[in-house]
Formats: C-alpha cells, structure tokens, sequence
C-alpha cells in the first residue's frame, strides 16, 4: 500500500501555541461507517494515512451523529445544532433557516481563510426582506464533481499550497466517497494500491454473504481507500509547509455506509462516526484513544475555542478540548440522534449513554430500508431474494420488518450489533426508564415535536424507484415550536 503519510509523521510534545492561531482541517467522508478504517479494527480497511493520524493523535470511541442522513448531519456539524432546531434542514436536502450561524464564518471573521472543496449539500435559505444575512462562510468554494473530480478531492492539495499566507485557515475538504455510484473502480490509479476483492471483505451478520454483497461492499472499500489517498496527499503538503504542528485535523463521516441497515439507522451502523484528530501541539498523551461520549455538534464549539473565538449562544455542543488534554475526562452523558425524512416519511430519536441505547419510533407500521439509492443496490437485492425463498436469518429479516417495535432498548456493550432488543425486559427496566424520560425531556426542552403532516415518500419501499411525484413537503419536526429559534441543548 503506497503509505504518503504514514511513514513519515512523529510524535512531538503537546503544548499549545499561545500567539499562533491553529490551522484546521475537517476530512469528511460520505457515507462511511465507524469501523471501515484500519484504526478502528477493520480487517479490509486500507486507510494507512488515517490510521497513522489516529495513532499520533486522538481517536474517539464514542462519538455519534445526529442524523445519519447527508444533509442534516452536515447541517449540524457546521451549526453545532441539533437537526429540529436547524429548521427545515432536519430533511434532507431542506435548506437552513435564514439566521443560523456556520461557525466558518465566525473563523473568517477572526481572520481565517476560509475554503470549501468537494461536497457542500448545506443549503441555506435567504434572508427576509428587511433582514441582513449571516457574515459571509466561504472566502473559497468550489462544490460539485465532474469526470475529474469524482471524488471531490481533486483541489485538496492545490489549495492547501496556494492558500494565502501570513493568516491561519480552516478547509472543509469533503469527499463524495464512499456514496453510492461507485466511480473509484473505474478510475483507479495504481498509486491507490490494489483493489479490494470480493473475498477479502467481511459481510456484516445482517446482508447475505453471497458474490454481488461481497462484490458491492469490495467497490464500498475501494472509495473509503481513495478517501485515505488524498488525505495523504494533503498531509504532505502540509509536511513540506512546516504547518502540520499546528494544525488541528478531524477526520469524520456525515452518516454510515450506504447500505442495509446502516444509513439512514439510529443504531451504531448509521449513526456511530469514526472521529480522529491529530494537532502535534494541542494533543497530549497522543495515540491514547478516548471512550468518552461524544457528538457531532461539539465540534463547532470545539475549533471556536481552539482558535480563542468566542461560541455564540445558538450552538448546543460542548468543546471537546479538555478531552485534548486528558482522554478520561466526561465532557458529556448522553448522546441524541434524530431520523427525519430521507427519501421516505420517518420520524424516530435515540439517546446514547456509554452502554446503552434507547430509541423510538413514531411511524412503527412502516418498514425501515434504508435509503433509496440502498434499496436499489445489489446488497438489498439479494435480501429481497433470500426473503423470497423465506431463507432470512432474523438479524437480516430486519430491513423488511413491518410493524417495527416502537421502542428499541440495547445493551451495547453486549450487543455490539444492536441485534437483541432488549425493551421490556425486567432486567433493564429502571435504566430503559430513566433513558426514556430522559430522551422526554431533551425533546420538550429543545422543541421537538411529532408533526401529524410529516413529509411523505417520494421512492417506493421495495425496489427504491421514484414515485415520481416530485418532493411534497410536510411540517418539519419542531417547526410548530419554531425550535430553531431554541438554543437550549436540553441535557448533556
């Protein structure tokens, strides 16, 4: 495997700059699941570059999305708000409310270069007549792909090289690997390694092992590969700048694989991220992992306080640089994730703790796929055969379950999987209680609600093929509440 990074970063000591602003890197995947990465102990992952971040760096356990759906999550992360309190962009591709604050913007007004390359899908909706709009994100944006950026990492490199100097920047490099549309296979370059192979991926309990799994998930790692290239690449150049040291790096991913029972899910597989940061001077004890809970929207207040930049009163996340300097501390109990409208009508929320996971589902009598472009691939096709011949095992009859429980209660730390559900069982019920009425309390406090009119679907369940009615929109979870003018976080 051609290594660009990996075998040349080395530890340095930990101290923080105390004149010197840090540069930062968000690394963003597309639909990539937390343990599709070497460091996470993926035995098909070839993510050198990534890996040898976490390992002169920090790696997080425990960190979780808020929605593992592309455009709310991004939302989000750049808001550090939860998706019901973003406005209409608790759906996909519903855009911001006009007033929220992307916390790029605050960096660029405290003098930051600002750059998006890649991905975006983070629309924004104008401002009112008579209403000034948000300071500018972006001194540089170039978003889309075409036949020589299909993965959106192309000007990675260049604007690292080309960036203004004399001033600290922040680049949301966002890849398109590993979204559905596989286009890694048929432009592959050597310098990438060699391709996965069917027979060298590990299929999860719940898809079929048979040929067209194996071959889909094989083209799924080649993109998460390509991914860890270009990180590399970057790196690099940050290496022969001098600027590495200071320069705070987060690797993440806005949802889980594009896949059965992945994206789209409230359990681990949609919604756990990897998260690695490395940033030689603020990061002590490096190459120590943390099992501390975490979540996407502590990011934004995270770099604001990195860079001496003061978090505005609309983000709900906490820093997580107390966990820079000591792996073992708490900077959070609990965890929340959402399931809105993602190609079809849904409505569900989960509360994570350090073992357990608790969720609810408010539209049970409605099966829950996956996403369309999943319902469409191979892998699902091949459940849909085994259901026909009635060979399911239980763990794969999941996708097609209808009615679906209401509630889900797991014990992660037993059930890494999240394939026993556990709700109503004497042994957990005062802690499936107290999740519960804790879960409660974060939706009133921040404003959620349960519109009778959500947004319908716009593919078919089975085969994934659009209705072709266009995209009719419900009430968003907590517009009746107007929960995106609500800053409150609810509990932590």
């Amino acid at each position: 495997m051609h290594r660009i990074f990996a075998a040349a970063i080395t530890l340095l000591p930990a101290a923080l700059f105390a004149a010197e602003k840090p540069n930062v890197i968000f690394f963003i995947a597309d639909d990539v699941s937390w343990n599709d990465y070497g460091c996470y102990g993926s035995q098909t992952a070839r993510t050198p570059n990534i890996d040898a971040l976490a390992a002169h760096g920090r790696r997080f356990d425990n960190a979780y999305l808020t929605a593992s759906s592309c455009s709310p999550s991004r939302c989000s992360i750049i808001t550090g708000r939860f998706p019901h309190n973003n406005g209409g962009a608790s759906e996909l591709h519903r855009p911001l409310s006009w007033h929220l604050v992307k916390f790029p913007s605050l960096l660029r007004t405290a003098g930051y270069y600002t750059a998006l390359s890649g991905k975006d899908h983070m629309p924004q909706d104008d401002p009112p007549k008579g209403n000034t709009a948000p300071e500018t994100t972006w001194d540089h944006k170039d978003s889309g792909k075409d036949k020589d950026n299909s993965g959106g990492h192309a000007n990675w490199v260049k604007l690292t090289r080309d960036r203004p100097k004399g001033k600290p920047f922040f680049f949301w490099f966002a890849a398109y690997d590993a979204h559905r549309g596989w286009d890694a296979d048929r432009q592959w370059h050597d310098a990438f390694g060699s391709k996965h192979k069917k027979n060298t991926v590990t299929v999860p309990s719940f898809l079929v092992d048979d040929d067209a799994t194996r071959d889909d998930l094989a083209s799924y790692h080649n993109e998460v590969t390509r991914f860890d290239y270009f990180i590399g690449l970057t790196i690099a150049e940050l290496k022969d700048q001098g600027v590495l040291d200071n320069t705070l790096i987060f690797v993440l991913a806005d949802n889980g694989r594009p896949f059965p029972r992945a994206k789209t899910r409230l359990h681990d597989s949609g919604m756990k991220t990897a998260l690695v940061a490395h940033w030689p001077t603020g990061i002590k004890s490096a190459g120590q992992p943390t099992r501390s809970l975490t979540s996407v929207i502590d990011l934004a207040p995270t770099v604001l306080a990195a860079a001496g930049v003061p978090a505005p009163k609309t983000m709900q996340g906490v820093s997580l640089l107390p966990l820079f300097d000591d792996p073992e501390v708490t900077v959070r109990r609990y965890a929340f994730s959402e399931h809105n409208w993602h190609d079809y009508e849904a409505y569900g929320r989960s509360i994570r703790d350090n073992r357990f996971l608790y969720l609810i589902n408010r539209r049970p009598h409605l099966p829950w796929q996956g996403p369309a472009d999943s319902v469409r691939s191979a892998s699902h096709s091949s459940l849909r055969t085994k259901k026909e011949q009635g060979t399911l095992t239980t763990a794969q009859q999941d996708v097609f379950l209808a009615p679906r429980p209401a509630a889900e209660f797991y014990d992660v730390r037993n059930d890494p999987e999240q394939l026993h559900n556990l709700a109503g069982s004497a042994q957990y019920t005062e802690v499936e209680k107290k999740l519960a009425a804790i879960l409660k309390q974060w939706k009133q406090e921040t404003g959620d609600t349960v519109p009778q009119k959500l947004t319908p679907d716009t593919f078919d369940r089975i085969n994934g093929e659009s209705l072709r009615i266009g995209t009719p929109r419900g009430i968003a979870p907590g517009e009746a509440k107007s929960a995106d003018r609500i800053n409150y976080p609810g509990p932590r």
